[in-house]
């Protein structure tokens, strides 16, 4: 009963919120900023909905001293709630283009600055991350990237794809990864109290003088470093 009237309370919510962005992205069309603003409007009232306790500490991603190239773990589509309430200031996020069928979300998407690559048009998509390069390098805007390109339910961080790193080395920016727990396999949502979740930012990882030769290793050292700390994560709320 609780589960099902926490999927209206959702659904409902995921049209308003729609709705309310979509304006917002039409008083102010592809600032950088709706994002972080329509992130929040889709993720507070979700957490009060779901009664998911989320502790942030993502000092790292806040304090951020210039643009940079964000990627963090990609469990499921709650993220965007889960994840809605750490978007930093001027961050946009790349996403696949059959998005903008989406009704609403598409639309607040686009209009909210986000890059929608069509990844079946190499042309088009090579085309659309060096639009990524100029605006890291040139316009006080970073970009939020979910590396694994797909959701990994659950499991261990699946291999992650170039772009990210492309984009990063390409613009000299730094990389900071953004961990979240494993939470899809234990929320309870026919529960009052759905669950715990931890969300950590790891420290910035440079890549001034990189170049494209570096990025097998550089890959490696994010997910290394992003698999342990889901890790710990983990092992600190199963002991809690």
């Amino acid at each position: 009963m609780l589960f099902t009237l926490r999927m209206c309370l959702m659904g409902l919510h995921f049209v308003l919120a729609g709705v309310v962005g979509v304006i917002l992205g039409l008083c102010r069309p592809f600032n950088p900023d709706n994002s972080r603003l329509c992130a929040r409007l889709y993720a507070l009232p979700a957490m009060w909905f779901l009664r998911l306790r989320v502790k942030a500490e993502v000092d790292t991603l806040v304090n951020k001293s210039q643009s940079c190239v964000i990627i963090a773990n990609h469990q499921s589509n709650y993220d965007l709630f889960v994840f809605g309430n750490v978007v930093p200031r001027r961050t946009v996020c790349i996403g696949k283009k059959s998005l903008k069928w989406v009704p609403l979300f598409g639309q607040l998407f686009w209009l909210a600055g986000n890059v929608l690559i069509d990844r079946g048009n190499a042309i088009k998509a090579r085309k659309a991350m060096l639009t990524t390069t100029h605006t890291l390098q040139h316009e006080d805007t970073s970009i939020w990237v979910f590396p694994e390109g797909t959701r990994n339910l659950g499991e261990a961080l699946l291999p992650f794809k170039k772009g990210a790193f492309q984009m990063a080395i390409a613009a000299g920016v730094p990389i900071i990864p953004v961990c979240v727990s494993t939470y899809i396999k234990h929320m309870r949502l026919n529960r009052w109290r759905s669950g715990d979740i931890l969300i950590r930012s790891l420290p910035a990882i440079p890549t001034t003088g990189l170049s494209m030769e570096d990025m097998p290793r550089l890959i490696a050292q994010c997910r290394e470093q992003m698999q342990a700390c889901i890790d710990t994560m983990d092992r600190q709320l199963q002991v809690a």
